[in-house]
């Protein structure tokens, strides 16, 4: 495409509404041979420093990146060139006198948006919440309509059984019949678990996640990352976690006001505001049974009344200010195998996810750095905002300022099949006959490779075939149940002990006449082993600096089964 402009299509969403906070602009346009994207930070008041600019010219690429300075209002005006302030990186940057928005280029004249207009002109850019631009036409180089519009618009909470229980809306109110989309998916899943994440309606998204027996779902408008919004949702169920210790319905609906008031603060005009516990915390107070009492007499609020240090400060994810009597720093290495065994006992596929979950009281400002004997096993590690990304890079080190009290440093997964130990096996001899009504179950689990850590909490179920009328079985530990209606079988066995093996033996009852099952059942395992992180994984030290007082330290690991399956 040479010569003429052309007319291309812009895409973006809003951010915190006109004369909101916030703001940022995405434009995307191609004139004359060029293609360029420019991406402004989030400052408020419009203070923003240029992220990202991309430039194609006709035989060549160019990139180039500059930081969260801020600029002058006039530093993108048309014909001006781009300011050296904030520039972190330009590779071969060859433009006319370093300028992109010029005349013969890019200019954008006027723009317009809703409820009232403004002028992109020599005063660009506006005061205004817009962060992305639709319908951008290049007749002359400028942008004739725009459309504004919320990430995400409203919230619902479902439980198991389909109630609404919970729903927040942002802009307009939302009905709940686009729930109805959501519902019919539901129905469809055979668990919960396998409820599709992001589900196309005519006009709306539904993107959910499903925790603690509640669904979660966000419904948006507009093409958004969904992971973006999967993620937010994520920290609404950690953030109700940490407010009330447990997230679940009873408790979300004995707090339903301080519940509002944290989304509220969350999301502004729809867009993640404040996400950090420590910052959300001293804008909404936690519930306490002294504090609820308080405010029934009173009639006063859990709003605080003063601005978060940590909003004003470099690491917004802790507050100022932090004392502590004891200080202490606790991390837990939780590991969740996901395995599937076939009939003769090998691995078909197995993987571990895994956590490291902190709680940090510490007093000051402390830097810790945490180091590993191994930390090479690790793969698609996901860290907390606080960790030095280059630091874990070089030196596979995790050197961070924590926040104060509970969060989830980071997690990771482990998929070298060679790698994973499976800690458990299962012996087996289910059979059925054709010419006879009896069938043989027998089943037998012990622990392998558990470094001599003890198994515990351990839990057995097998979905039996639809032709198995009743069992008559008798465990050597535990208890055990069987559901004639669901086909369901469900053994609760406890500890292992390795000396003397549990096992569960019996009879089948099937029905006369009826054919042999074509497959035979699956056993699903449930399990946990303390102090064993099951990918070998572990601790070498924790160095704290910035701070003269010397805390206690603690580490503690644990496995735990998650789809852990074995054929018979």
């Amino acid at each position: 495409m040479r010569g003429a402009a052309s007319r291309t299509g812009v895409v973006a969403t809003p951010a915190g509404g006109v004369g909101g906070g916030g703001d940022r602009v995405a434009v995307e346009t191609q004139v004359r041979g060029w293609a360029t994207l420019l991406s402004l930070g989030s400052c408020s008041p419009w203070t923003p420093g240029l992220q990202a600019a991309s430039i194609l010219p006709s035989t060549r690429a160019k990139i180039t990146r500059f930081g969260q300075q801020p600029m002058r209002p006039h530093s993108l005006a048309p014909g001006r060139p781009l300011p050296p302030a904030g520039l972190s990186r330009a590779e071969g940057l060859s433009s006319p006198c370093g300028s992109w928005l010029t005349a013969g280029l890019c200019s954008l004249t006027t723009w317009t948006s809703s409820p009232s207009g403004h002028s992109w002109g020599p005063a660009w850019p506006p005061r205004s919440g817009l962060s992305i631009c639709r319908g951008f036409q290049t007749e002359k180089d400028s942008l004739r309509s725009l459309t504004v519009s919320t990430m995400i618009h409203s919230l619902f909470l479902i439980n198991s059984s389909g109630d609404i229980f919970l729903e927040k809306h942002w802009k307009s109110v939302v009905s709940r019949s686009v729930c109805d989309y959501f519902f019919e998916a539901q129905e469809r899943a055979t668990e919960a678990e396998n409820v599709p994440p992001v589900i196309p309606t005519p006009h709306h998204y539904l993107l959910s996640v499903y925790r603690h027996k509640i669904f979660f779902v966000a419904v948006i408008q507009t093409e958004v990352p969904p992971l973006f919004v999967i993620e937010f949702l994520h920290r609404v169920v950690d953030t109700f976690q940490d407010y009330f210790g447990v997230c679940s319905e009873p408790v979300i609906k004995d707090n339903v006001v301080v519940v509002y008031e944290v989304l509220e603060e969350m999301l502004d005009n729809g867009f993640p505001l404040a996400t950090e516990s420590n910052i959300l915390k001293e804008l909404i107070k936690p519930p306490t049974i002294l504090r609820t009492v308080v405010n029934t007499i009173t009639g006063s609020t859990n709003v605080g009344d003063q601005l978060p240090t940590g909003q004003l400060s470099v690491v917004p994810w802790r507050r100022t200010g932090v004392k502590y009597t004891n200080n202490e720093a606790y991390f837990d290495v939780i590991e969740e195998i996901d395995a599937i065994i076939d009939k003769s006992g090998s691995t078909i596929t197995a993987e571990i996810q895994g956590v490291i979950d902190a709680c940090v009281k510490l007093t000051g400002m402390p830097d810790l750095t945490l180091s590993f004997m191994n930390p090479r096993l690790l793969d698609d590690v996901s860290f907390h905002p606080c960790v030095r990304f280059k630091r874990w890079e070089s030196e596979r080190i995790l050197s961070f300022i924590p926040p104060d009290g509970n969060f989830r440093l980071l997690s990771y997964h482990v998929s070298a099949q060679n790698l994973v130990a499976i800690p458990v096996y299962v012996k087996h001899n289910i059979s059925f006959r054709d010419s006879s009504s009896l069938g043989r179950f027998e089943i037998t689990v012990g622990p392998k490779q558990t470094m001599g850590k003890t198994i515990e909490g351990v839990t057995v179920t097998s979905q039996m075939p639809r032709g198995v009328l009743n069992m008559s079985l008798t465990p050597s530990q535990g208890t055990h149940t069987f559901d004639p209606v669901t086909k369901m079988l469900s053994w609760d066995v406890g500890k292992i002990n390795p000396q003397k093996l549990p096992s569960l033996k019996g009879t089948m009852s099937l029905q006369a006449g009826a054919s042999k099952p074509d497959e035979n059942p699956t056993i699903n395992l449930q399990f946990k082993i303390q102090q064993l992180a099951i990918s070998g994984l572990k601790v070498n030290r924790l160095d704290m600096y910035g701070e003269k007082y010397k805390p206690f330290k603690g580490i503690k690991y644990m496995t735990k089964a998650g789809k852990f399956q074995v054929r018979t």
